[in-house]
């Protein structure tokens, strides 16, 4: 059977069907095509964002390292960095206002005198005009200097070297360990630190005194006076304020062993640690029986620069001098009042401020105050007995032709602690 072929011819429409296909409107589907960015442009952007980005990186590293470099000159210079006025925070976020030569902590300041070789203080004094290594003494104390009867009655062979340095190591002590039962308190209160004190030592026993004749110190220094129970109350400014420079007389402060402790003079301005015998512990009496000190007791153990172990009478603390094994600070690295700057532990709190550090060379402790002093409470040095001979100093003479005119320094600076 064959196939049928299909019907190939077109269908014809009708003009009715053609009319109206021609009249209706031809309806126009939009049609959304993705538009691609150029390249070009799409890189551009990306680039100004990676540069801005590296701009302030550098910046703010740059801004971070100048701070920091800042910050370093000024704790890490060399040199002592002289602070005319500045605020130091506290542990506590309280402030106080600190000055002076500033401690480098990062410096070795030696040991320079662990040989025990000391220089002479003897007759370092200014009335005027401050100076390093000096004692600046009110006009008044200065004229009280005597130039007989006033202690030691002759040099001891521990002076060398044409009498212009001592041998710490080969001078005599006096004998004997004499224990007492001290009492002491360290009270503040607003503004004022209050501190009661017996004058005898809490922690430590003392030479026996009057010096017995059979005492090698006696051929030396022979002190005439007895230890004897005190009553001493200081009023000191909790909070001091750091000034210039103010004269001195005999008396600087008091210990945190209950101990009073008198400038680096005898009774006739010579050095009390070169000149006077004292007892082991560095301590001896004045006419009234006031136990005192002249310079660094070695008894106190903590001798760091940032342990307090005593008080001035314008309120600053003291300090010891160890920074650290073999950096020990001296005279020459504290100011002219014998102070520094640097961070210390005071009454529980870590506290940057100016502060005393006792030394082992001449003038030992506080040679001038850096705030207004108070009334010490002790009858102190220069002071005279309406009952017996005495010279300026305190100190009683024995008889009416070989006295000592003030009270025995104690024996300069203790051994070398490491």
């Amino acid at each position: 059977m064959l196939d049928e072929k299909p019907n190939t011819k077109p269908e014809q429409t009708t003009q009715q069907e053609h009319d109206q296909s021609t009249q209706q409107p031809v309806q126009k589907v939009p049609i959304n095509l993705p538009i691609k960015e150029p390249a070009g442009k799409r890189n551009k952007s990306i680039f100004i964002i990676i540069v801005v980005t590296l701009v302030l990186a550098v910046v703010g590293w740059f801004t971070y390292t100048l701070y920091n470099n800042v910050l370093s000159t000024q704790n890490n210079s060399s040199q002592p960095a002289v602070v005319q006025s500045s605020k130091v925070t506290e542990a506590t976020d309280s402030t106080t206002t600190v000055a002076g030569v500033v401690l480098d902590t990062a410096k070795n300041y030696g040991n320079k005198y662990a040989n025990g070789i000391l220089p002479v203080g003897d007759e370092k004094y200014v009335t005027s005009d401050p100076k390093k290594g000096y004692i600046y003494t009110c006009t008044q104390y200065a004229q009280s200097f005597k130039t007989d009867n006033i202690g030691a009655e002759t040099r001891g062979p521990w002076f060398i070297n044409n009498n212009t340095q001592y041998d710490i190591n080969k001078k005599v002590s006096v004998q004997g360990s004499v224990s007492w039962k001290g009492s002491f308190s360290n009270k503040v209160t607003d503004s004022i630190r209050t501190i009661v004190t017996n004058d005898l030592p809490l922690a430590h026993s003392t030479g026996t005194f009057p010096v017995a004749s059979s005492d090698p110190a006696y051929s030396y220094d022979r002190n005439p006076n007895t230890i004897s129970s005190q009553d001493l109350t200081y009023k000191l400014s909790a909070s001091p304020t750091y000034g210039d420079p103010e004269c001195m007389s005999g008396e600087v402060g008091v210990m945190l062993t209950g101990v009073s402790l008198f400038n680096g003079f005898d009774a006739g301005a010579r050095d009390a640690g070169a000149w006077e015998v004292q007892d082991s512990c560095g301590g001896h009496p004045q006419i009234t029986g006031q136990y005192h000190y002249h310079t660094l007791s070695s008894c106190i153990d903590d001798i760091n620069v940032d342990t307090v172990i005593g008080f001035a009478i314008d309120g600053f603390p003291i300090t010891g001098p160890k920074v650290g094994k073999n950096n020990i600070l001296t005279t020459s690295d504290l100011d002219v009042c014998h102070g520094i700057t640097s961070k210390i532990k005071l009454d529980g709190k870590d506290i940057t401020m100016y502060h005393y550090v006792m030394t082992q060379d001449f003038p030992y402790s506080v040679s001038c105050f850096r705030a207004k002093a108070g009334t010490t409470p002790g009858t102190g040095e220069g002071q005279k007995s309406d009952t017996q001979n005495t010279q300026p100093g305190g100190q009683t003479p024995p008889d009416d032709t070989t006295g000592q005119g003030g009270p025995p320094p104690v024996g300069g600076p203790p051994p070398q602690k490491n």
